[in-house]
């Protein structure tokens, strides 16, 4: 979860975030190594069907097509006999989106307004997290269940989901989200962060906790936050997470919001155990607000390293001095993936889990204004999540995994800006939403 006021004693997520190495004291591209996802792959359960999307236009042509998919998979050959039809009406058929940084577990959604009080810092949200996953009558899994089919009804084929992991939880948090990604297992894949939002090493009893979520096999990822700003424990901390994910076969997903030195030192500490334990393609670092404000070269040498170790990095676009450089990040072969990351919880009432709305807000805070720079923006919200999670594009070529949305639109770059509804959304061949609304 991230940090981001305009006083400390009054802090918002946006400030929050930038002023977040100071309260903890003091942007996608190929090699798909990462933990596959526990869910279901796309169009399981709807094997050797065959359904033509007949008049849509892939990517905004101007020419409508038929698009053919069979068993799940975009075909670059002529409709089945007998297939079904859906009548696209000329709308635009785009890639679906791939949210890689989400925390369902602690969001409010479709309930109750709750109001939130001032914080001063990490350890304050994770105090108001505890009361308010005490307040809430909603389980977690209806509650994460909720959010996560509204992401697909805008429009998401994929999540990485990351649920809190401490005593004052227990395994509550990613129990919930696998009680929802079995539910939406038809219509998303969703892998599974245990998240140690309380810190590592400084609360006692969630090194444990963690471990446990491991040997369960039901989580993907074991996460980490702030080795030095908030653990204060460098080397115990990611010494802790990577020995646990190196003994269970899984990935290491941590997020950073140490700014300037600490994060950098941080950063060396990732790369050096990856290197180590040979976890390359399976370490993500989240937020990483230390790179944005480096120079070219002194950007260069981490990127380098970066690569060369496959590690991936993942931007929630929270402000313009805080985005990750993307298009430098790709030219050393860093996957760089968007995510929509806290909605609606204590932490802050906004967020919606509409990966379109992100894509838009990325051409926000990055100030443009040209097509092609608008269209990196969806790129990197459909294909860098991808990369990150491990995921085929679906990029409506033959063989693709037939995940797409049809809108109203007149071009790309326009639905970046517009941000029309999501008229029918197809996972794995299958209508799973439609209006606007889940199909449940």
């Amino acid at each position: 979860m991230q940090p981001t006021s305009s006083s400390p004693s009054s802090l918002s997520r946006r400030t929050m975030l930038t002023g977040a190495a100071a309260l903890a004291g003091a942007t996608a591209t190929g090699g798909v190594a990462a933990a596959a996802p526990t869910a279901a792959p796309a169009g399981a359960g709807h094997r050797g069907k065959a359904v033509v999307f007949r008049d849509v236009r892939p990517f905004g042509t101007a020419k409508s097509t038929d698009l053919v998919v069979v068993d799940g998979r975009v075909s670059g050959g002529p409709a089945p006999r007998g297939a079904k039809v859906v009548d696209g009406g000329g709308r635009i058929a785009l890639p679906s989106l791939v949210d890689a940084h989400i925390h369902p577990d602690k969001t409010t959604w479709g309930g109750s307004w709750v109001s939130r009080r001032p914080a001063s810092g990490i350890a304050d949200y994770v105090a108001q997290d505890v009361e308010l996953f005490r307040s809430q009558r909603r389980p977690v899994a209806k509650r994460a269940y909720g959010l996560m089919s509204h992401a697909v009804a805008r429009g998401t084929r994929a999540m990485r989901a990351h649920a809190d992991v401490a005593p004052a939880y227990g395994l509550a948090g990613v129990e919930g989200l696998v009680e929802a990604r079995e539910r939406l297992r038809h219509a998303l894949d969703v892998q599974i962060v245990a998240f140690p939002q309380h810190g590592v090493v400084r609360t006692p009893g969630t090194a444990e906790l963690l471990e446990e979520a491991a040997r369960s096999g039901t989580v993907d990822m074991i996460g980490g936050i702030d080795p030095i700003g908030f653990d204060h424990a460098l080397d115990e901390q990611l010494d802790l997470v990577f020995g646990i994910a190196d003994r269970h076969g899984i990935g290491v997903d941590i997020h950073l919001h140490d700014d300037g030195e600490q994060g950098i030192k941080a950063m060396r500490g990732i790369i050096e155990r990856t290197r180590a334990l040979s976890l390359a393609g399976k370490v993500t670092v989240s937020h990483v607000f230390c790179l944005p404000g480096l120079t070219d070269r002194e950007l260069s040498v981490i990127a380098a390293d970066l690569g060369e170790q496959d590690i991936a990095l993942t931007t929630v676009a929270p402000s313009a001095s805080l985005v990750l450089p993307i298009a430098r990040l790709r030219e050393h072969g860093v996957r760089v993936g968007l995510g929509s990351d806290g909605v609606r919880d204590s932490w802050s009432p906004f967020g919606n889990a509409d990966m379109l709305h992100r894509a838009h807000l990325l051409g926000w805070v990055t100030d443009v204004r040209l097509d092609e720079e608008l269209t990196n923006c969806y790129r990197v919200a459909a294909h860098g999540g991808a990369d990150v999670m491990g995921l085929a594009h679906a990029d409506l070529e033959p063989g693709a995994p037939a995940d797409f949305v049809l809108v109203d639109g007149e071009c790309l770059p326009q639905v970046v800006v517009d941000m029309p509804r999501r008229d029918v959304v197809v996972h794995g061949g299958v209508v799973v939403a439609r209006d606007g609304e889940f199909l449940d």
